[in-house]
């Protein structure tokens, strides 16, 4: 009998296919979808970054901006050289009119990696 996590008789493997199951919904533009079977799966493994990092572009792509703050946030105090994090919490930043938390992590985001979004966010030459 395999070994069950939690009392939702679900087992590890289950969540690895509730994480690429939530991965293939965002990319068909249902976040709200794939945060629903990311919650169980953070809620099991909270220490798994990755899908705190998707959740929270779903979050973000559902247009809840202060729960993809949160994710963002948390993914960044376990990852600190993320760059893709850094210039995802700016968006966020962005859309909340916020500017100068946007300006700090676009130039966070572009320090760390010389993507030419990351380094356009950025905009050094203001």
């Amino acid at each position: 009998m395999p070994e069950t996590s939690g009392s939702t008789g679900r087992t590890p493997e289950t969540h690895v296919i509730d994480f690429r199951a939530a991965e293939q919904l965002l990319n068909a533009r249902d976040p709200r979808g794939a945060v629903k079977l990311l919650d169980e799966v953070i809620a099991m493994h909270p220490e798994n970054t990755a899908a705190r990092l998707l959740r929270a572009r779903a979050f973000f792509a559902a247009a809840q901006l202060r729960p993809a703050e949160l994710e963002f946030t948390i993914v960044l105090e376990r990852e600190p050289d993320n760059a893709f994090a850094h210039f995802a919490l700016a968006r966020t930043y962005e859309r909340m009119s916020r500017p100068d938390q946007a300006k700090r992590h676009f130039r966070l985001a572009a320090a760390l990696d010389p993507n030419p979004q990351y380094r356009k966010a950025a905009r050094f030459d203001d």
